[in-house]
């Protein structure tokens, strides 16, 4: 009788891939975490109970499905388990290695609540991707037939590139406009390397152009090329630019030198990743190295700033946040890995000012967490008289970001946007209050995970095909 491959939970215990040594990862922004063997992630997938309700799958925002390429790595079966997830999510290998599993699937695995132990799911999905990559089941996309029509999509970040490959393997002609000078957004210029090294984002963009995709960089819509010309040039178009704008602290002395927004300190270290020449960098306006550094802020992007500036070789890493441990936002696996590396945490504190020309240090006012808010954390409170310095020659602000105002900055009418600023779209369909113009990702929902994006991505293709092909359809029916 062949061995049951499956609900292998009550005797083999979880076990993530080799986490390297925070001595050793802190030296370096090579991945934290080893790949897993494949007999390993065999072994790992078989713990899948198979339930019949699978909550990681209903958690997941792609619905990936999860159980069933967790029994085919099970078995051996490496190649359907890639096509079964490619399926559902266009970057698997992302999302493997970035989304906050311990909040979405693994967070609701039923093994996870009868007391076992998570599947590690985010590490087989990984794994899974890896291999295809490795064996070449990665292919180029190649349209059954081409079509004439063409869709322009502005913003290189994973809601667009989602949407670009859908369309592509529809057949449709898409060209992708962005800012900067490589395509992938955040995931290029945002995330650290030892969250996602930069060849694994850099193959799936080569993958979109070797399958067509035209990609024209170094674009600035509304100086470089205007909005209007984008619509005159395609069928239809998205608007997937995220949010960049990052969110200001109206403070004493914030404008002091040393006082660096996140998204202009990690980009700049992604950069020198990437072989660059970076003048703030070499300047040591965007570099911890020799520095006392505090952080502002509880999200991811926070965690990426404290654990870069311990990479770069800070004398110390502080980082401030305004609630608790139990209330922040950001990843608790994130947490923990940041203070395996040195980092500490001072919790229920909350920036008041800066002190110095150039800055010196970060005046301090101590919180406590009050009655709940609207979304039914505690509130903090400030608690008067127990301000404090906190020595620093680098502050980083991490406090989130927020939409720019694209109808001005596009010299753009009749694009509606939300009391937020975000553009306001469907929500099912995604469609503006401008015809054939369709947005998607963080430009419309706010400042969220890429796993969100790229739903939204795929979602708006479908739309967006469903309104190229109505004419035809009408005439048809003509």
């Amino acid at each position: 009788m062949a061995k049951q491959r499956m609900l292998q939970f009550v005797d083999v215990e979880r076990d993530m891939p080799e986490k390297r040594a925070p001595v050793l990862r802190k030296t370096d922004f090579d991945e934290i975490y080893a790949d897993y063997a494949s007999e390993k992630a065999a072994v790992q997938a078989g713990r899948c109970s198979q339930c019949g309700v699978p909550y990681c799958q209903s958690h997941c925002p792609l619905h990936n499905n999860i159980p069933d390429w967790l029994r085919l790595t099970a078995e051996g079966r490496l190649q359907e388990a890639y096509d079964l997830s490619q399926a559902t999510n266009t970057f698997p290998e992302i999302c493997g290695r970035i989304c906050p599993q311990d909040r979405l699937c693994e967070g609701n695995c039923v093994i996870e609540q009868s007391g076992h132990g998570t599947v590690t799911i985010g590490a087989v999905e990984k794994y899974i991707t890896d291999t295809a990559f490795e064996q070449g089941w990665v292919k180029p996309i190649r349209p059954a037939q081409e079509r004439s029509e063409s869709v322009g999509i502005i913003g290189a970040g994973p809601g667009g590139l989602a949407a670009a490959d859908a369309l592509r393997r529809k057949g449709i002609q898409v060209t992708v406009y962005d800012r900067y000078d490589r395509a992938g957004g955040l995931m290029t210029y945002g995330i650290p390397g030892f969250k996602l090294e930069k060849d694994i984002v850099m193959q799936r963009i080569e993958q979109l152009r070797d399958g067509g995709v035209e990609f024209v960089l170094n674009c600035d819509v509304g100086e470089d090329i205007s909005f209007d010309a984008i619509r005159g040039k395609h069928e239809a178009v998205l608007i997937a630019t995220g949010v960049y704008k990052s969110r200001g602290l109206k403070a004493p002395g914030v404008g002091a030198e040393g006082v660096v927004r996140a998204i202009d300190y990690l980009t700049a270290s992604n950069r020198k990743s990437f072989g660059d020449v970076v003048e703030e960098f070499e300047s040591g306006e965007l570099n911890a190295s020799g520095k006392r550094v505090v952080v502002i802020g509880g999200g991811d992007t926070a965690m990426d700033c404290v654990r870069t500036a311990v990479r770069q070789g800070a004398t110390s890493v502080k980082c401030l946040y305004r609630r608790d441990r139990e209330n922040m936002p950001g990843s608790q696996r994130e947490v923990q890995n940041a203070e395996e590396e040195g980092v500490e945490f001072v919790w229920l504190t909350a920036p008041k000012g800066f002190s110095g020309d150039t800055v010196e240090g970060v005046i301090v006012q101590r919180m406590r967490l009050g009655a709940p808010d609207a979304s039914g954390r505690q509130s903090p409170e400030l608690i008067e008289g127990a301000d404090y310095v906190e020595d620093a020659e680098l502050a980083i602000m991490a406090l989130g970001f927020e939409p720019e105002d694209l109808p001005k900055l596009w010299g753009v009418e009749g694009l509606e946007v939300t009391r937020w600023g975000t553009v306001k779209a469907d929500f099912r369909s995604h469609a503006t209050s401008l015809d054939g113009v369709y947005a998607a990702g963080d430009i419309v929902r706010g400042a969220s995970l890429v796993v969100w994006a790229i739903r939204d991505g795929r979602e708006a293709a479908d739309s967006i095909l469903e309104y190229i092909n109505a004419p035809q359809a009408a005439v048809a029916a003509e």
